[in-house]
């Protein structure tokens, strides 16, 4: 998705030269290009034996999307659980917590 988001829309072989090193295989792309297309993310125009790939949503609506399965999926729909699973490994500060506290406080008012 980052590089659809770069250059719009694109071809296959436009967008595995524009990922990093080292880069997967174009079969491996097009994989992950046919889900993101069943899943409505990006979009696909067939022009003879080509596609040409389409982000159809923005990254903000995706990455929301994609917190919400994986709290779903990872940590029985509890955002309260991510947090805790944070604190212990260890990967969120006090000052951290305080400061989402503090943001969390504000959208309450």
């Amino acid at each position: 998705m980052q590089v659809l988001w770069k250059l719009n829309d694109s071809f296959l072989r436009e967008i595995v030269e524009l990922m990093p090193a080292p880069k997967p295989h174009q079969n491996t792309v097009a994989t992950i290009l046919k889900i993101l297309v069943e899943k409505e993310f990006v979009g696909i125009t067939v022009m003879g034996r080509q596609h040409r790939y389409t982000a159809l949503i923005g990254k903000e609506e995706y990455s929301k999307r994609t917190i919400k399965q994986i709290v779903k999926g990872y940590f029985e729909g509890s955002f309260s659980n991510v947090v805790s699973f944070m604190v212990k490994e260890n990967n969120i500060t006090v000052e951290e917590l305080e400061a989402l506290l503090q943001q969390i406080k504000k959208q309450k008012k």
